[in-house]
């Protein structure tokens, strides 16, 4: 018959052996929460860079309808004078919506000082940007330029996200399908720090690197995206209340990934450079 002593020592054991499968189990569940919160950060990321790209909604966006060509687009290179070197690549994919209005004039000596405001008028109301060449030389450059050439005027603004954290007007395709820019293409400029609050105006690309052209959109929320999308500016007070207004009519058809045409649909009437 065991003693006493014999039978404190099972009762320890059976103690200890109930103690490491409770920290086994408390093991277990701390990675599969991790799992479970790491994947779903991934789902996250990926659904808003299919928003913003196109390739997850129904739009032609040529990321969407074939694997991105390789870019021949280089980042700019600052010159002694403190102007920029810009690389206006021309976009060999064959896509036929594409409009060619040749490149910005003078790409090897980029201003990097100063704004340049353009006035956004639309059917919906203005909106008065600003554009910084000290943070974005090359988008602003382009930018200015597709305006002095009537590149925007009269095109429509084609998707709107309106989610929490993720609230954006997309515009910048004369055609309206979500695939059409100019001929060109040139490199983001970006930092691992760039963010996307209430106001910014920033570049849409494909998912492939160096793809930026005209589309750009208009963030009327804070906007959680990773620091892929060039910031060229911000909209003022007035452009953002017109903002609002549009994404208070909501989304006409809106696709799985909680994007879609405006319901309130807005045209760019004219883009002018003010400044």
């Amino acid at each position: 018959m065991p003693s006493n002593k014999q039978r404190r020592e099972a009762a320890q054991r059976r103690l200890q052996r109930q103690l490491e499968r409770r920290a086994e189990l408390a093991r277990k569940r701390r990675r599969n929460v991790l799992i479970g919160v790491t994947a779903a950060a991934v789902v996250l990321v990926v659904g808003v860079v299919l928003l913003l790209t196109g390739t997850g909604g129904d739009d032609t966006d040529p990321a969407a309808a074939a694997p991105p060509a390789p870019s021949s687009a280089a980042a700019a290179t600052t010159n002694p004078d403190g102007t920029v070197s810009c690389t206006y690549a021309p976009d060999e994919s064959g896509n036929p919506d594409l409009q060619d209005v040749g490149t910005p004039p003078n790409p090897e000596a980029t201003p990097t000082q100063g704004t340049s405001t353009l006035l956004m008028s639309t059917d919906q109301g203005d909106l008065t940007l600003t554009l910084d060449r000290a943070e974005a030389p090359c988008a602003a450059a382009s930018f200015t330029y597709l305006a002095q050439r009537s590149f925007f005027d009269g095109s429509p603004c084609h998707r709107l996200v309106n989610q929490p954290g993720f609230g954006v007007l997309q515009c910048g395709d004369p055609t309206g399908s979500g695939s059409g820019g100019p001929s060109y293409k040139y490199a983001e400029e970006v930092t691992p720090e760039t963010t996307y609050p209430r106001g910014t105006i920033a570049m849409a690309k494909t998912a492939a690197p160096n793809t930026t052209g005209s589309q750009f959109f208009l963030c009327f929320v804070d906007t959680q995206l990773p620091p892929e999308y060039t910031v060229v500016g911000t909209v003022d007070e007035a452009g953002l209340a017109v903002l609002d207004e549009i994404a208070a009519g909501g989304i006409a058809g809106v696709g799985p990934e909680g994007d879609g045409a405006p319901s309130t649909p807005v045209t760019i009437e004219t883009m002018t450079v003010v400044s």
